[in-house]
């Protein structure tokens, strides 16, 4: 349940994906969604000049580490650890069809921005990933059966709101490699 764009700790994340409700909970299960070009062009022009020098550092083994601290998580997830090693990403990235910049960064998979102290770069991140989730650049997407959602992973985070427990979601997804 954290800010997320799809599987940015691989060298060519997808670059969108589409959810299709097949069953959805009598109450709650929403999707949030929050524009990265909105979220950038708010800051000072210094600090969309600072980040876009800037390098962040996207790793599997850190979006899925409660799964990989579980009992047998690590010999669970190995090939995957393995096959997915840390990979460079820029902290501004430029829209290829737009040519809008947007924050690339979210709390799920980015470890750190590359050539910074821990607790310069922690700091960094934890403002970014609080300012993404400002209400002014994010909308909830209310799901009814067969709602789809199609969404550009390139400058958008999503996020799942998981408020229906004992209820029951289940989506039929597509994720569209580059």
């Amino acid at each position: 349940e954290k800010w997320h764009s799809d599987m940015t700790f691989r060298p060519c994340p997808p670059i969108g994906s589409i959810l299709h409700a097949i069953v959805i909970p009598g109450k709650g299960g929403d999707t949030m969604f929050s524009s990265m070009s909105a979220a950038f062009e708010a800051l000072s022009q210094k600090m969309q000049s600072f980040l876009s020098e800037l390098i962040a550092i996207h790793d599997f083994s850190h979006g899925f580490k409660e799964s990989i601290a579980e009992p047998g998580g690590r010999d669970r997830l190995q090939q995957m650890i393995e096959d997915n090693p840390p990979v460079e990403h820029p902290v501004v990235r430029v829209h290829p069809e737009t040519n809008k910049k947007g924050l690339y960064v979210n709390s799920l998979f980015t470890l750190r921005i590359k050539d910074m102290r821990d607790s310069e770069s922690r700091a960094l991140l934890d403002f970014l990933f609080e300012h993404v989730a400002l209400p002014e650049f994010t909308c909830r997407f209310k799901w009814g059966i067969n709602s789809v959602a199609f969404w550009d992973n390139r400058h958008t985070q999503h996020k799942p709101v998981n408020d229906y427990w004992p209820g029951e979601r289940r989506m039929q997804r597509i994720t569209i490699e580059d």
